[in-house]
């Protein structure tokens, strides 16, 4: 039991501090402030721009941010669903798996869509490696980045007095994806690979077992996956059983780094928003609030 308190005490420590960079960081993306990194990624965001023909000086009202948030959700539904249905025709399909069940595709594009993640079905059974990775894992990022750019449009509208703008869309999305979910699971990927989690493109692994007989150990691109699945707090991992699969969680700290991907982004959002209103205090004071909630629920579950 002592080990089990150690291990909350230096998880919460460890939030703790990296909430306060992690907030003040969010709110100087999405102000327009440099940063340390904007030398190197500002000019890969202005080309962005130029290419999607978005002017990032042109503001939205709440109905036109609402109305780009919906067509890019549901462009993103499509191709997710597409995807599913034609992955036997595609490449990195190291199994000739055939297409998804059109009830199961339809349910796990819009739950990707919508960061619900619903999981009904055996992943390494189900989906190939390009659905898994340019369907599901690319869905994982982008459905984030739309929560974000959701959560500045509403903070602004508690800034903002007498205003009919609440920001830029394309802006908003991109900044999410660019500066913060981006670097940040390039990171998380890197020590979870490290610790043992899975990443190839190879077919699944025939290993021949004691009793004579064959057992097929499946494989993938999970490392990539399951970075983004908790930093964007999306469920729906790369095994069927998820971060319980060995192939996923297979140390103690890569539990630890995957409890804290769920938890960093959302806990630094306060403390961002204090800093968007010019009012720190204010933002530490809703953090606190959040902690409080959580340390009740969690002496309940010990």
């Amino acid at each position: 039991m002592s080990m089990e308190f150690a291990y909350i005490a230096l998880f919460l420590g460890t939030l703790i501090v990296l909430v306060m960079p992690t907030g003040r960081y969010i709110a100087k993306v999405f102000n327009g402030e440099p940063t340390r990194v904007t030398s190197l990624l500002r000019p890969l965001e202005l080309a962005f721009y130029r290419m999607a023909g978005v002017d990032e000086t042109s503001e939205m009202s709440w109905k036109s941010y609402a109305s780009a948030l919906l067509i890019f959700n549901v462009l993103g539904f499509i191709a997710v669903f597409m995807l599913q249905e034609l992955q036997g025709f595609l490449p990195l399909n190291p199994q000739g798996l055939g297409p998804v069940r059109w009830d199961t595709a339809l349910n796990a594009a819009v739950s990707f869509t919508t960061n619900t993640n619903w999981q009904s079905y055996s992943g390494e059974q189900t989906m190939s490696y390009l659905t898994q990775m340019l369907g599901l894992t690319v869905q994982n990022f982008l459905s984030a980045a739309v929560g974000l750019a959701s959560a500045m449009a509403v903070m602004r509208g508690f800034i903002r007095k007498n205003t009919a703008s609440i920001g830029n869309f394309w802006v908003d999305l991109t900044r999410s994806l660019l500066y913060l979910l981006l670097p940040l699971a390039i990171i998380w990927a890197l020590l979870l690979a490290s610790q043992g989690v899975v990443q190839t493109l190879g077919p699944y692994a025939q290993a021949h077992t004691i009793e004579g007989g064959e057992q097929t150990i499946a494989l993938g691109p999970t490392a990539s996956q399951v970075a983004i699945k908790f930093l964007g707090t999306n469920g729906g991992g790369f095994f069927n059983a998820n971060s319980a699969h060995p192939f996923e969680n297979p140390t103690l700290l890569t539990d630890f780094l995957q409890i804290l991907a769920m938890l960093l982004i959302s806990a630094s959002l306060p403390l961002a928003f204090g800093r968007m209103i010019k009012n720190e205090p204010q933002g530490k004071a809703i953090f606190a609030s959040m902690l409080v909630l959580f340390l009740m629920g969690l002496s309940i579950a010990l």
